[in-house]
C-alpha cells in the first residue's frame, strides 16, 4: 500500500496536501489553502441523527470471506429515555463496524479486545488471498478467468480496507470515551430552524482536552489557536457568522496538525527522556525573536500551514506571528531539515486520509460546490452558521485531539495488521 502524500481532494473539506518540499524556515511553509473571512448571514441548528438505540445480537452468523461473527441487527426502537444521540458523527456501515458500534454503546472497554480478534481475522483473510493469488498467477487459467479473479480480489481488498477504516475510527471514538470527552454532534441544517440560531450548545471540555497532550504539545496547540482566532482567543461569548465550508476546512486542517504534532512530540519526548536533545535547544528557544512567521505578511491571501492558517480577515491584522510564543517543541521542530519535516508532515496511510474526509463530512455535511466557467468557486450557495468563538475553540481543540488519536491508533493497528508503508 502506498504511503499517502495527503491529497485530500475527494472531499470539499479535504483542502490540505503535503507540499513536495518543505523548506527549513520559521513559517513551517505552506501546505494548506487559505481559510475563512467572517461574514454573511445564515443560521443552522444541530440536528441529532437517530442512532442505534437497541441492537439485538442473534444466533445467526454472517460470513465475510472466511470470517464468522455475530450478525448485529440495528433497531431504531427508542429506549426508555427516548432516541439516543449517536456516539460520533460518522455512522459505521460495515458488519464489523456495526458490531463495534454496539460494543461502544454497551461495553466500550471491550473494544480493544474485539478489535484484536477482527485484526487477526483480517490478517488470516489477507494471507489466504495472497496464497490464492499466487496460485492463480502460476496456473494456466485463461486471460478472461484471470481478469475476473483479479476483479474479485480487488473487491475483497476494498472491503477489507473499509473494515480497517471503521476499526480505526472505532478506536478513536473509544479513546474519546475513555477521556470522558463527547464528540461534537453533526452540524446539519434544519429547515425549521431560526436563521439566527447558534449551533454550539456543546459543554466546554477544554480542560479535559488539554490533559490529553503533553505540556510542550499544548503550547503548540495554544499557538495554533492564536493563529486561528487572533485576539478573540479569550473571547468565548461573542458570536461570529462563518461559512460552514470554511469551518470544515479548518477542522480538517487541525486534525492533520494534531496528527503531525503527536508524531513530532513522541520523538521529542523520547529524546528528552534519553537526554539526547540538541544542547542549544533551550538557548535557541529563549533567543529566537518573537516576530511574524511570515516575515510580517498580512493574513489576507498569505500561505498557510495548519499552524499558520489564514482564518481571520479583520480579526488579526498583525501578521502570522501575532500571539505565537516560542517553546522548546517549536524550536525542536524548527531544527528539522526539509526532508525530515516533509516526512513528519505526511499522513502515512490512505485509510487515515479517508477517515479525516469522512469524519469531517459527517460533522459538517457535504456542501454543494459550484465551479464557475472562469474556474472559480461560486460561494453564493455556501451555508453560513453563527457560532461563538468559544465554540470555535472547542471545535479546533477536538480536531487537534482527533488527529493525535488518529496517529496513536494507526500506529497501534499497524503493529498488529501491517498496512502503513513507511
Amino acid at each position: 500500500m502506498e504511503a499517502a502524500t495527503v491529497t485530500l481532494m475527494q472531499s470539499p473539506f479535504a483542502v490540505c496536501k503535503a507540499s513536495n518540499s518543505i523548506s527549513r524556515s520559521r513559517n513551517f511553509t505552506s501546505t494548506c489553502s487559505r481559510f475563512v473571512n467572517f461574514g454573511t448571514n445564515f443560521g443552522l441548528s444541530i440536528k441529532h441523527q437517530t442512532s442505534i438505540a437497541k441492537s439485538k445480537v442473534g444466533e445467526r452468523r454472517l460470513n465475510y470471506g472466511n470470517r464468522r461473527f455475530p450478525l448485529v441487527r440495528a433497531s431504531l426502537t427508542p429506549n426508555s429515555g427516548g432516541s439516543s444521540a449517536p456516539i460520533a458523527p460518522l455512522q459505521l456501515e460495515s458488519p464489523i463496524g456495526q458490531f463495534l458500534t454496539q460494543i461502544l454503546a454497551s461495553h466500550p472497554h471491550l473494544v480493544p479486545a474485539a478489535v484484536e480478534q477482527q485484526l487477526e481475522q483480517l490478517q488470516i483473510d489477507r494471507d489466504a488471498e495472497e496464497t490464492a493469488d499466487k496460485t492463480a498467477e502460476e496456473s494456466s487459467e485463461t486471460g478472461t478467468d484471470l481478469v475476473l479473479y483479479r476483479r474479485i480480489a480487488e473487491v475483497k481488498a476494498n472491503e477489507r480496507r473499509k473494515t480497517l477504516e471503521e476499526i480505526l475510527y472505532a478506536l478513536i471514538v473509544q479513546k474519546f470515551m475513555d477521556a470522558s470527552v463527547s464528540l461534537v454532534p453533526s452540524i446539519i441544517p434544519s429547515a425549521a430552524s431560526d436563521s439566527s440560531s447558534q449551533v454550539d450548545s456543546w459543554p466546554s471540555q477544554d480542560e479535559k482536552l488539554e490533559q490529553l497532550h503533553s505540556p510542550e504539545a499544548y503550547e503548540m496547540i495554544q499557538n495554533h489557536l492564536s493563529l486561528i482566532l487572533g485576539n478573540r482567543l479569550a473571547d468565548s461569548t461573542s458570536v461570529a457568522q462563518i461559512s460552514k465550508l470554511r469551518v470544515g476546512q479548518v477542522y480538517a486542517a487541525s486534525v492533520m496538525y494534531g496528527y503531525f504534532l503527536r508524531r513530532v512530540d513522541q520523538r521529542f519526548q523520547l529524546e528528552k527522556t534519553m537526554k539526547i536533545l540538541p544542547d542549544k535547544l533551550d538557548e535557541e528557544s529563549n533567543n529566537i525573536e518573537t516576530k511574524p512567521l511570515g516575515g510580517g505578511q498580512s493574513l489576507q491571501g498569505a500561505p498557510s500551514h495548519p499552524e499558520v492558517s489564514s482564518w481571520a480577515g479583520g480579526i488579526s491584522s498583525t501578521g502570522f506571528g501575532a500571539g505565537v510564543k516560542n517553546s522548546r517543541l517549536r524550536s525542536y521542530v524548527m531544527s528539522f531539515d526539509g526532508e525530515t519535516l516533509q516526512r513528519y508532515a505526511t499522513i502515512r496511510s490512505k485509510e487515515a486520509v479517508s477517515i479525516i474526509e469522512k469524519h469531517t463530512e459527517a460533522l459538517f455535511g457535504r456542501p454543494e460546490i459550484v465551479i464557475t466557467p472562469q474556474g472559480t468557486v461560486d460561494s453564493s450557495k455556501d451555508e453560513v452558521i453563527k457560532i461563538s468563538f468559544g465554540g470555535l475553540k472547542r471545535l479546533v481543540l477536538e480536531a487537534v485531539t482527533f488527529g493525535s488519536f488518529l496517529w496513536d491508533v494507526e500506529s497501534y493497528v499497524d503493529s498488529r495488521y501491517h498496512f502503513v508503508m513507511n
